[in-house]
This record gives C-alpha cells, sequence and structure tokens, in this order.
C-alpha cells in the first residue's frame, strides 16, 4: 500500500480530509513501475464538484483499460490544504498512489468553466511544475487541457503544453502511442509535441505566432511550421454505443455534489438556442440506443450501490427512445430504493407524466427555462417556447399537484429593451394566475414561483459570439428594474427574485473570448490570491481589477467593443463543426428576430452534417 501523502497530524487539521486519501470503492490499483505511461488527470475545482464530473469518469476507465497507462486523480485543494502544502512544500499528489504529480508522464486537465482558470495555476504551482510550457524541462509532465472550454485556449494557452479538442474517445490511443514511441527513440519534449500537433484535434500553442492589428484586434494566427496544420478540427464519436463507458464508476467516500449514477441518453441537442455553446460545440446529437442504456443501468448500479440514477443530456425530451427507458428503469428499479431522476426535461404531458411516477415526494419543485419573459426575446435567441406552451406546461403541473416552479431567465442579451426585463416579472405573475385560476380545494397550498436570473455572456462558436456586454453597474441597473416589476405584480407575494452577481459576469465575458494577453492577468490574479472564484465566498472582484490594471489590459476592448463580422478571432483556427458562415447567418436571423426550425425539423446547413452520424443522417438509407 501507498504511503500517504498527509500524515495525520495534517488531516485532522483540514476540513474533509477523505478528499486527499484514495481508496474509493472502484478505485483502480495498479504497480505504478509497471506501466508505460502515468496520467494524472485533474478537475481543477473541489473534489465534490470534480467527483461528480461524467466526462472524467469515462476518461478515467478508458485509460485504465490500457495495461500500459495507469490513470490517477487529483483535484483542487480546498484553501485549508492549499496553505498547508505551500507553508510545508509538500508537492501535490494523486489520490491513488499518494505520489507528486510532478513525477507523471502527463497531467490532463479538464476545463469546465472559465472561472477554475486561476485554480488551473494552483494546481501547476502546488505541483511544483512551472506555469509557463516554455518554462518546462524534459522532466516535467506534458500539461494538457480538454473540455467546453478549449474551443477558446488561448487566454490560458500559456500553460498549457497542448489541448485536446473534442471529445476524448476518440485520439488518446494515438497521442499515447507517439508519446511511446519518441520516448523509446530518446526524442526530446519540443520533438514530441511537434508530431502530436499533427494528430487530428491536438492543439500545441506554442506551435503557433500570433499578431495583432494597431487597434489590438488579431492580425493573424499562423503555424510556426509548414507541417503544422492551419487549423484543429474537433473530435467526435459518430456511434455513441461503441465508446467506451464506465459500468463500474468511482463511489465517493463523501457526499458529490451528483451523488449517483448517471446514464448519458445522447450527445449534442437538436434545438439550436442561440446563446448555448454546448448546444453548438456537441453537434451532430447522436443517440445511444436503449438496448445499450438498459445494460448500463444495471451494471452501474450492481457495481456502485447509489440509490439514484440520473438520465444525462442537454435536452432529454428530445431523446427518441425516452419512454422506453424511462419505463424500464421503473419496472426494473423504482420501489427498490432507487430513485430515478430525469434533469432538461421539457414540460409537456409525457413528462409531467413520468415525473409523476417517479418522483417520491410529488410536489417537490418543478424548473422552466424561458430564458427570456418576452416572445419577441425568446425569438432572438432561438428558444422555441411560445407563452402559450409555458403557461400550458404551468397549468399541466399545477394540475397534477405541483405548487413550486423556479423559472430561469438571462439578462443582457442582445437588443433587449426594458419591456423584454419587465416581461420576466409579468411572465412569472401570469404563471402565478394560472395556478390561482385552480378551484381553492383543489390546490396544494399556496404558489410559490422563484425567479433566477444570469447576466447573459456571449460564447465563442454560437450566435452570439458578435454581442457586445455591459459594465457590472448596467447588469444591477437591469436587476433592478426587474425586481421592481416584479413589487408591481398582483401575486407578488408568490414571487421569490434573485440574480447572478454582476462582477463575476463581466470576468467571465473577459475570459470567454479572451486572446493571449489575458494570461498575464490570469497570472498576476493567481499571485495576488485569486483562488475558488466560482465559489463567491472566495471571489474576490478587487483582486482581478488590480490584476487588470497592473497588466494593462483593457476590460472593455473584450466585453464592450462591438465586432465587425469579419473579425479574425482568437478560436478560428478550430474547426468545431458548425461553420462561421452558419453562425453569422444565425447572428443576423437573432438580429431579426426570426426563429430556426430544430434539426429534426428541417436542416439549417451548420456544416455538422460533414461528421456523418447522428441526427444529420437519421431516417436516410
Amino acid at each position: 500500500m501507498s504511503k500517504p501523502a498527509l500524515n495525520d497530524e495534517i488531516l485532522l487539521t483540514i476540513d474533509q480530509p477523505a478528499r486527499y486519501i484514495g481508496g474509493e470503492l472502484n478505485m483502480v490499483k495498479k504497480d505504478p513501475k509497471a506501466v508505460d505511461i502515468r496520467f494524472a488527470m485533474c478537475f481543477p475545482d473541489v473534489y465534490e464538484i470534480g467527483m461528480s464530473h461524467l466526462g472524467i469518469q469515462i476518461l478515467y476507465d478508458m485509460f485504465n483499460r490500457r495495461e500500459d497507462v495507469y490513470c490517477e486523480r487529483v483535484y483542487s485543494p480546498w484553501p485549508d490544504l492549499h496553505s498547508v502544502l505551500k507553508k510545508q512544500n509538500i508537492p501535490l499528489f494523486a489520490l491513488e498512489s499518494q505520489q507528486p504529480v510532478r513525477d507523471f508522464d502527463f497531467l490532463g486537465i479538464t476545463v469546465q468553466y472559465e472561472m477554475c482558470y486561476t485554480n488551473i495555476l494552483q494546481i501547476l504551482d502546488l505541483s511544483h511544475i512551472p506555469l509557463h510550457a516554455k518554462e518546462r524541462g524534459e522532466d516535467d509532465p506534458i500539461v494538457i487541457g480538454g473540455g467546453p472550454c478549449t474551443y477558446n485556449p488561448e487566454p490560458i494557452a500559456e500553460f498549457f503544453d497542448l489541448f485536446y479538442i473534442g471529445e476524448g474517445e476518440v485520439r488518446y490511443d494515438a497521442l499515447f502511442s507517439l508519446y511511446k514511441i519518441c520516448r523509446e527513440e530518446g526524442q526530446k519534449r519540443e520533438e514530441f509535441l511537434r508530431q502530436a500537433a499533427h494528430i487530428p484535434g491536438i492543439y500545441v500553442p506554442s506551435m503557433y505566432e500570433v499578431a495583432y492589428h494597431a487597434d489590438g484586434t488579431l492580425k493573424s494566427f499562423m503555424p510556426k511550421y509548414a507541417d503544422v496544420p492551419a487549423r484543429v478540427e474537433k473530435q467526435i464519436v459518430v456511434e455513441p454505443d461503441e465508446a467506451p463507458y464506465p459500468a463500474r464508476p468511482l463511489v465517493p467516500f463523501i457526499k458529490a455534489t451528483q451523488d449517483r449514477v448517471v446514464l448519458e441518453l445522447q450527445r449534442g441537442c437538436i434545438r439550436g438556442c442561440r446563446f448555448c455553446q454546448a448546444g453548438m460545440i456537441y453537434r451532430p446529437t447522436r443517440e445511444k440506443t436503449a438496448e445499450r442504456l438498459k445494460e448500463y443501468a444495471k451494471e452501474m448500479l450492481k457495481s456502485t450501490g447509489h440509490e439514484e440514477i440520473s438520465l444525462s443530456s442537454l435536452s432529454s425530451s428530445d431523446y427518441t427512445q425516452l419512454e422506453e427507458i424511462v419505463n424500464f428503469l421503473i419496472e426494473n428499479f423504482h420501489g427498490k430504493g432507487v430513485n430515478i431522476s430525469l434533469p432538461s426535461l421539457r414540460i409537456d404531458a409525457f413528462s409531467l407524466d413520468v415525473m409523476g411516477k417517479v418522483q417520491d415526494i410529488k410536489k417537490s419543485s418543478l424548473t422552466f427555462a424561458p430564458e427570456a419573459g418576452s416572445q419577441r426575446m425568446r425569438d432572438v435567441i432561438n428558444k422555441g417556447l411560445t407563452k402559450e406552451l409555458i403557461l400550458e406546461g404551468a397549468g399541466a403541473a399545477f394540475a397534477g399537484g405541483w405548487q413550486k416552479v423556479k423559472l430561469y431567465f438571462m439578462l443582457g442579451l442582445p437588443t433587449e429593451t426594458k419591456e423584454d426585463m419587465r416581461a420576466i416579472a409579468e411572465l412569472a405573475n401570469d404563471i402565478a394566475v394560472r395556478y390561482y385560476e385552480i378551484p381553492k380545494d383543489a390546490r396544494n397550498g399556496k404558489c410559490q414561483i422563484t425567479i433566477s436570473t444570469s447576466f447573459f455572456v456571449p460564447k465563442p462558436f454560437t450566435p452570439l459570439q458578435w454581442a457586445t456586454m455591459h459594465t457590472a453597474e448596467e447588469y444591477i441597473e437591469k436587476a433592478r428594474i426587474v425586481n421592481d416589476a416584479v413589487k408591481a405584480q398582483l401575486n407578488r407575494k408568490s414571487l421569490k427574485y434573485n440574480w447572478h452577481e454582476a462582477d463575476v459576469t463581466v470576468l467571465e465575458g473577459v475570459l470567454a473570448r479572451g486572446d493571449r494577453r489575458v494570461s498575464a492577468v490570469i497570472e498576476r490574479a493567481y499571485e495576488k490570491g485569486a483562488i475558488f472564484d466560482a465559489w463567491s465566498e472566495y471571489f474576490r472582484n478587487e483582486l482581478w481589477m488590480e490584476a487588470f490594471a497592473e497588466t494593462n489590459v483593457d476590460i472593455g476592448f473584450y466585453t464592450l467593443r462591438p465586432r465587425a463580422l469579419d473579425e479574425l478571432f482568437p478560436w478560428d483556427f478550430i474547426d468545431a463543426g458548425v461553420t462561421k458562415d452558419f453562425l453569422k447567418r444565425e447572428w443576423e436571423t437573432a438580429c431579426a428576430q426570426k426563429v430556426t426550425p430544430n434539426c429534426r425539423m428541417q436542416c439549417a446547413g451548420c456544416g455538422a452534417k460533414k461528421y456523418g452520424g447522428g441526427v444529420c443522417h437519421e431516417n436516410q438509407d
């Protein structure tokens, strides 16, 4: 058994020591000396968040199926242990072997959201790995990034040796094989990276040069060498049934954010919401068969002992075999101590019927995501929901016994007016009116409607990537307008309003559409103490404002500046499947307040058909 990296004295002084000791159910144990490649898989947030991430579970299982690879895990130490590691100069370690991350061949970091960027530097710093890729030597791990934020990797490009663009099941075997060959031949780090750039989906930042115009916009983004590809194409699993999936997922010692078995129904989404990056970069929609899902459900529940199974998808209601898989789960597991969770459902008659069958507490809250209060704004973002459909769904829910509703909206969308903002409160009031139309003796107590608004952040590879943002003060004013409108509603006692932090939104906007110059800000913010920025209790906006000032980086350049349709973006070198011409058409269609049909109704010519599978090729011979 490996010697623990932390002694009992340290473990007794920190919060949740089980985060750091490993040994969980289904953890893989190998002899580190008996493998060719050691891979440290990192989620740059606290253990409870990272253990809930399906992508890491998939890659952990897939890598460890290889006899020549040992994949271990590492998560961001909570601030209490962070201080101990720094003070006592203890290098960050992997959970399985308890050995230092710096001794591994690869450090793979999944980048799921922009507000974890300082935690990436925390991982490198505590691992005693140079922050900048150009400063690493032959004995340092190859630092590789993956996940949705790598669709604009430029703000963190300085810190990574390479990025994997797309779904990890496709090209890692080729990368590992190349690594073994290069090492056997005695090739240097630089030689391996140059050859890795030839693997589809692999982006090596050091192999590219960036130039800027006098106004600060991007002038060119070019490979340094003729053999390095000018564009990097995302990798996707065309046939999901054939892809690896963990039948024996890891089970955490302590309660994780999502403490359950996860069945992935499909990848992608047919809806085409113009603000949604996931709905664009994961195209085309590809389904797993119900038969395959049934097999996994039985195996995973047996191997974990979990008491809940969740059906995962960007839009579960669009999974064509949903009724079959739900009925199977109800017949085989519901009533046997296994709860069934169905997130991402549209509120229609079938969904309500299903939820009525599987929810142990039928009167728990339902979630609607209209995203915008007015029909005009819903058309701008291509939400595909009418007021009639929303009220019809709410009415059916109320008739079925629910009385608590959560509503999610966005403020700061392109073309938004004060009338659109007030419409959020008015729609919530209309839903309350629908509840009180039910005869009093048939109601289930008082109606409770919780309205939550986030502030819109334009993301790369969405039709709204050209949109301008607002200042923090302007966002707060938008929230005030909604708040005042809520207070003016007839049913205001049934309404509760919450809104997101404006400072975080502005920062997220810079990081989402930033270029390589933003890396200096991230590094300076970390040096000043910024860490766990996704956690409101740790986010310190003043540190970031100081970092922007000290590095002479203008926030407004990234958030407030209008962008021309022909501007070269930092992420334009990535082929994400959806073409820039399609995104331009959708941006113009959004400005014209027109709706684009979903992928099953009509092909919009986004470009994803080239992958040869999924919804693009349904019902074709």
